[in-house]
């Protein structure tokens, strides 16, 4: 039986947990996943756990942090004097907001932090820092 070799695309479902169980992603509501294997359109770790997957198998995998969004770096968070805010701009922790780069690209931050002076913003992946665990079935090698 064909099993998932690096360059196949692929078609998978999956659902991705916490440590506590948190379900975080799923497709099981909607089309399959496709990608192609090795060609980096997913973490690190899933790729390499669809690897020599068979059509129909059902796995589950546990994707350490460091193969899947990286480690959470300090240095990636900052406080940010609140008066660079607009003053009618409402801000809650969790909320991610877009920013400028000095290089003129945008960014994506979450802010994890707030006082009358200073906010807190992180740029790190959400999911920076977890293990993740996957249940995939392979569904279709195309």
């Amino acid at each position: 039986m064909a099993k998932a070799k690096k360059g196949d695309t692929v078609k998978v479902h999956y659902t991705g947990t916490l440590d506590d169980g948190t379900v975080f992603d799923t497709s099981a509501d909607r089309e399959p996943l496709e990608f192609t294997v090795g060609d980096g359109q997913v973490i690190p770790g899933f790729d390499v756990a669809v690897l020599d997957m068979v059509l129909g198998e059902i796995k589950v995998s546990v994707i350490p942090a460091e193969e899947a969004y990286g480690i959470h770096s300090a240095e990636l968070v900052t406080d940010v004097d609140r008066e660079r805010f607009p003053a009618d701009m409402e801000l809650e922790i969790g909320q991610q907001l877009q920013v400028g780069l000095a290089d003129d690209q945008q960014a994506i931050v979450m802010v994890v932090d707030m006082s009358d002076t200073a906010v807190t913003l992180d740029a790190n992946h959400p999911l920076a820092g977890q293990d993740l665990t996957f249940e995939i079935e392979l569904v279709e090698i195309l």
